[in-house]
């Protein structure tokens, strides 16, 4: 019945529900990571947009042209200690922000057994600054979200694709890309869009 899609995002539609600001005290170690960054920290009330605590995580959100300036700091501070970026994650919120990109970074402090989130938002086409110098870890997580959503990261030593070949077109994880019909040269196949797949009933 319906459309024909089975992929599951055909009409799908779930509220983008509002994040706000999460009072103090956060609870845990949280209060001391924001404390402790605060006073390492000169330009921190310019840098913080707001520190969201949900589901027992701590999400810092950072204006984007300080990403790097708070990186430095949440790693080399001897009160944080941040050594390690796990990871560089990318969201897509199309026609729900205006700053449609939100890059998370996974951060990790080895010496204290913590773990925090830095998020930074940027429109389309809104350069963001890489962090490779501050973690090497960050320089093929941060080619992978250029590759699939065309976040690009000013800085970083050598911004190329990691996943698609060179002269493919457009970004695959963008929600405005094609879920379908997208030629597959190498094997003479193509994938149909998602009304026109199979339909088991």
């Amino acid at each position: 019945m319906g459309t024909g899609d089975v992929s599951g995002f055909g009409r799908l539609v779930r509220p983008r529900p509002a994040v706000f600001d999460s009072p103090r005290p956060y609870g845990g170690y949280f209060d001391d990571v924001y404390d402790a960054l605060e006073e390492a920290y000169p330009a921190f009330s310019e840098a913080i947009e707001k520190v969201v605590v949900d589901r027992a995580e701590l999400t810092l959100h950072i204006r984007p042209e300080r990403i790097k300036d708070v990186c430095q700091v949440m790693r080399d501070d001897g009160s944080l200690k941040f050594e390690l970026c796990s990871s560089v994650d990318c969201v897509d919120y199309l026609a729900t922000d205006e700053r449609r990109f939100h890059i998370a970074y996974q951060l990790t402090s080895m010496t204290y057994r913590r773990r925090v989130r830095l998020e930074a938002a940027v429109a389309d086409g809104v350069p963001l600054p890489s962090v490779t110098s501050v973690y090497p870890t960050a320089d093929w997580q941060e080619r992978e979200v250029y590759d699939m959503f065309g976040v690009v990261f000013t800085g970083h030593p050598n911004l190329t694709r990691i996943l698609m070949p060179d002269d493919w077109e457009g970004h695959p994880q963008r929600k405005d890309y094609p879920l379908g019909g997208v030629p597959v040269e190498y094997k003479g196949a193509e994938i149909p869009p998602p009304d026109q797949r199979r339909v088991y009933q």
